[in-house]
């Protein structure tokens, strides 16, 4: 087998194409990455994400370790516990969390923005900015050539598909493999922390994911995001003398605009919201959640009240339809481009992560002589595929993402609802219970299948 290193094309600067292209250029292997976006804060949706002990693994083992070192400094600071409250905010449920003094085993809270500011570390001449992906031509001896909507085209020897839900090469290499609209709808916001609206919340939410169960089939979840620096960029006085360090020569720092923040997302069947909700924005918009959660606690609805106009977003929610294992070939896909997935619990990020490490693994033996490049492609795909579509099922039959959920339901979604809160209860407080959902929360995006 020829041991010449293939070089690898990744349409997509999104959480799997980077990790996918830092750990090539760690084993050796050229790569290079073109993102549609024009700078690094363009098109990012979303503000928090919860990365578990798959996506940890996977950064640690495709970082090298002073990046790894870097996002571990700029999480931020992890729940203590996961919290199942009603919307006037009286506990249901309250799971203590594993504390984060391991590197991987644990929750961690991401701001997306941070991490990816922090993946882009180091890849100046990896990452070009601007080129819209519009089509590929594989050629008889075995390259592949992206061209761009500017005109210009890059060849490599396989091409790695990154590029999200409505990824361009998929439609191209997979015309069948379609998303749906799940039926669901989110509105997400962020609201700056200050003393007063911490002030709002009870200890436990303030250091938790607090999961809401609202009457009438309206979701939410609340999550206080706080970082190692202050709202003018500053290392905060408590931070440890190791992270302090990393983050002083961290040249991201300087460029993050993440502060300190309070998430607050709620979500229900789309027939719920305004036929429009997708078009408004700002102050509309957070009109829109105002007027959804008419019965939540007054605390909620001011947290609402006082969010950033600006960051508040509409999501309608998709997930991908299954697709039967297709001919492995010069081009292959990872994260949402192949299997997207409901929103929650950070299960999207953490596949993603997934399959950039073991794609990564797979092309470094055919780098190394071990097998070829398309054997590689198609062992990565038959791994993928199933797990991928596994954590797809999974998520759209959890927390009510589904429209179809017996929550959304006009009689039988007040059964759902209590019989929700009751599982949460009795679970909470019977302590082999306790242990093994708290066992579930980390293995759920495990390795295993």
């Amino acid at each position: 087998m020829s041991a010449r290193p293939p070089h690898v094309l990744i349409i997509g600067a999104g959480t799997g194409g980077l990790c996918l292209a830092h750990g090539l250029r760690q084993a050796g292997i050229s790569v290079a990455v073109y993102e549609r976006y024009r700078t690094s804060t363009d098109g990012l949706l979303g503000y928090r994400v919860g990365i578990g002990p798959t996506g940890s693994r996977a950064l640690r083992e495709c970082l090298p370790p002073h990046l790894f070192a870097t996002y571990l400094a700029t999480c931020a600071r992890s729940p203590r516990w996961f919290n199942v409250i009603t919307q006037r905010m009286r506990q249901t449920a309250s799971f203590e969390l594993r504390p984060d003094t391991h590197p991987v085993d644990t929750e961690r809270s991401v701001a997306r923005m941070t991490l990816r500011h922090v993946l882009l570390t180091g890849m100046d001449d990896v990452v070009h900015f601007g080129k819209t992906f519009t089509r590929y031509d594989q050629r008889d001896d075995g390259t592949v050539i992206a061209h761009f909507a500017d005109g210009s085209s890059a060849t490599g020897d396989l091409l790695v598909a990154a590029d999200g839900t409505h990824s361009a090469v998929r439609r191209q290499y997979l015309p069948h493999a379609v998303t749906r609209d799940a039926g669901t709808i989110n509105i997400a916001t962020r609201i700056p922390l200050t003393a007063h609206t911490r002030a709002l919340l009870p200890e436990r939410l303030q250091r938790g994911i607090s999961l809401i169960f609202g009457v009438g089939g309206m979701m939410g979840v609340l999550h206080v995001m706080e970082f190692k620096w202050d709202a003018d960029g500053r290392l905060k006085p408590d931070v440890a003398e190791d992270d302090a360090a990393i983050l002083a020569g961290w040249p991201g720092l300087a460029q993050d605009p993440t502060r300190d923040n309070i998430n607050l997302i709620i979500w229900s069947a789309a027939r719920r919201f305004p036929p429009d909700v997708m078009q408004r924005r700002g102050e509309d918009l957070v009109q829109v959640a105002l007027d959804l959660t008419g019965n939540w606690h007054p605390h909620l609805r001011e947290l609402f009240a006082r969010s950033d106009p600006d960051s508040a977003l509409p999501i309608r929610v998709s997930t991908s339809e299954p697709v039967p294992p297709w001919k492995s070939s010069t081009v292959t896909l990872l994260g949402d481009a192949i299997h997207t997935m409901t929103p929650g619990r950070g299960v999207g990020a953490n596949t993603a992560l997934r399959d950039a490490a073991l794609l990564c693994r797979q092309l470094r033996l055919a780098a190394a002589g071990d097998k070829t490049l398309l054997q590689a492609v198609a062992d990565y795909e038959t791994a993928m595929v199933p797990y991928g579509f596994a954590r797809v099922a999974d998520s759209l039959n959890r927390s009510g993402t589904n429209g179809e959920d017996r929550m959304y339901k006009p009689v039988v979604g007040r059964l759902a609802l209590l019989g929700a809160r009751g599982y949460f209860g009795v679970t909470s407080r019977v302590p082999p219970l306790r242990r093994k959902f708290v066992d579930d929360f980390y293995t759920y995006r495990g390795e295993e299948d």
